[in-house]
């Protein structure tokens, strides 16, 4: 009896089929989107004194230990820590030299202008990209030309039709997600078929060809985030 209760509690080893079939746990991703940077400073002096602060504490010397290494004197060094005054490249370069730090470490509290772009319901841009095809709408949700990303991101809301062409070969550079809200659409990547209904999604390289291979549904709209380097310009 005590062996079989022992044989009974054992697990059955999986089998080959059921350890491949298993999903393969994903990557930790690297970026914590609650983490908060140093805080920034609006004005350019407070922040370079700031910094030439940070550094003279951190090497454990003295302002006029400070002055003596760039020839510079107390009193300019106190207003420069204090933000009082703004710097000349010459004056950076001899701190830079006498803190042993690049000039550019000066600048990183300095905070740079961030934008945002918001667009109500229905104010989307309609526009036509390079490439689209007959009833592709294509409604651009917002666009910032530069940024501190080097990224270009453009979000599309498109709306397909009983007029629109099925279009499989769409091809460009970056990386593409698809969020389907309405309908239903047969959509090709390379050589792989998906069918999207609502609430579906698709993230893929957007190098191999791509779209819909089939319109099952109609109307149907999803949306489209498009992301590449800020030096390329994609064709759709």
């Amino acid at each position: 009896m005590a062996g079989r209760s022992q044989k009974s509690a054992q697990k059955p080893a999986p089998l080959a089929d059921e350890a491949a079939a298993a999903p393969p746990r994903a990557a930790p991703l690297a970026q914590n989107p609650h983490d908060l940077r140093e805080p920034k400073e609006n004005n350019l002096e407070m922040a370079i004194g700031h910094e030439v602060r940070a550094f003279r504490k951190r090497l454990g010397i003295t302002v006029s230990d400070l002055a003596s290494a760039t020839g510079l004197s107390l009193g300019m060094l106190s207003k420069i820590e204090n933000g009082n005054i703004s710097p000349s490249l010459t004056t950076l370069h001899a701190l830079s030299r006498g803190l042993g730090v690049p000039m550019t470490a000066f600048f990183r509290r300095f905070e740079d202008a961030r934008n945002a772009v918001f667009v109500r319901a229905g104010e989307g841009v309609e526009l036509e990209r390079r490439g689209t095809r007959a009833g592709h709408q294509y409604n651009l949700l917002g666009h910032i030309d530069s940024n501190s990303s080097g990224v270009t991101v453009e979000p599309y809301l498109i709306t397909l039709t009983t007029e629109s062409d099925v279009f499989p070969t769409f091809q460009h550079l970056g990386m593409e997600f698809l969020y389907m809200l309405e309908g239903e659409v047969v959509y090709r990547h390379a050589d792989r078929l998906f069918t999207l209904r609502p609430g579906d999604s698709l993230f893929f390289d957007a190098d191999a060809p791509h779209g819909p291979e089939e319109l099952v549904t109609l109307p149907a709209r999803y949306l489209t985030i498009i992301c590449y380097p800020q030096a390329s310009t994609p064709a759709p």
